[in-house]
């Protein structure tokens, strides 16, 4: 009976252990090892890109429309650019500052060091992008050689601007600058002026809108653009290609090393924005990354 026992002992047992091993089988569908049937299972999709939202002031034209042309390529990286627009150059700066927006595109680096002088603000370069050869217009007379003594000229109010129209003046012989005051210089820094013009200082947006009422008008290229104005054929003089008046994305010291700000600045300074501005603006807005 001992012997008996011990057989049906021997053979309970081992039905256990079979039955164990047919139900670790039964786990793997494939009838492979574990491994195999995990290489075959279908993964998870990846996580979708957590979209960022970037506020960016800007002037219509051209930094609206640079922006614009970058944001489906922004899109695509997680970064959501909602661009709004200005058409004054103390909003977006005011703006920015009390962190309505999250960067802007309007201005250059003269301006900005004034307004932060003037404002008290610590607002901050974060990418050059262009230069926009500043130009003076006029409806009354085709060539510089036709301006008549005593002509009435109006230039940007700002100061970095107004500084900029009497530079371009003065390298065109209308008028001699004391050379101390550098790029900082005002009407009170004319040194001479026999020709005696009148040199009417107005906000910058309204210059293209008294073009009738003056005989000639320095104009902001954004400006110009805006009133169909094109500086490499309506100017009768413009800067150099090498003017020192870079626009800049500008933003705070807190957000400046952001991960979707960089995004940003990768995107403006590309190829294809290169490339945009080249064929969109035929020399009226000029690539300038490196400076």
């Amino acid at each position: 009976m001992r012997k008996k026992s011990q057989f049906w002992f021997v053979l309970l047992a081992l039905a256990v252990m079979l039955a164990g091993c047919g139900s670790k089988g039964g786990n793997n569908a494939s009838g492979g090892s574990p491994s195999q049937a995990n290489d075959g299972a279908e993964t998870s999709p990846s996580p979708a890109v957590e979209e960022v939202t970037l506020k960016v002031g800007a002037s219509p034209v051209p930094h609206a429309e640079i922006l614009k042309f970058i944001a489906p390529k922004l899109k695509e990286q997680g970064v959501n650019l909602e661009v709004v627009e200005f058409t004054d150059y103390i909003q977006p700066n005011v703006q920015l500052y009390e962190k309505q927006l999250d960067a802007n595109f309007f201005q250059h680096i003269p301006y900005l060091e004034q307004f932060n002088a003037d404002k008290g603000y610590d607002l901050v370069r974060a990418a050059g992008v262009h230069v926009e050869p500043f130009g003076v217009y006029s409806k009354k007379i085709t060539t510089i050689e036709e301006l008549k003594d005593g002509a009435k000229i109006a230039i940007p109010n700002d100061p970095s601007n107004g500084g900029r129209a009497l530079i371009l003046l003065a390298q065109n012989g209308l008028i001699e600058l004391d050379e101390a005051a550098g790029v900082d210089v005002t009407v009170a820094d004319i040194k001479a002026n026999p020709r005696k013009f009148e040199i009417v200082e107005l906000e910058a947006a309204t210059l293209p809108r008294v073009l009738d009422e003056v005989d000639i008008a320095a104009i902001n290229t954004n400006y110009a653009l805006e009133a169909d104005l094109n500086p490499t054929e309506d100017a009768l003089f413009i800067e150099n290609a090498d003017s020192p008046y870079v626009n800049i994305l500008v933003t705070r010291p807190d957000n400046k090393e952001d991960a979707a700000i960089q995004k940003l600045v990768e995107a403006l300074q590309s190829a294809d924005v290169e490339t945009f501005i080249k064929d969109t603006y035929k020399g009226a807005v000029v690539p300038a990354f490196d400076k």
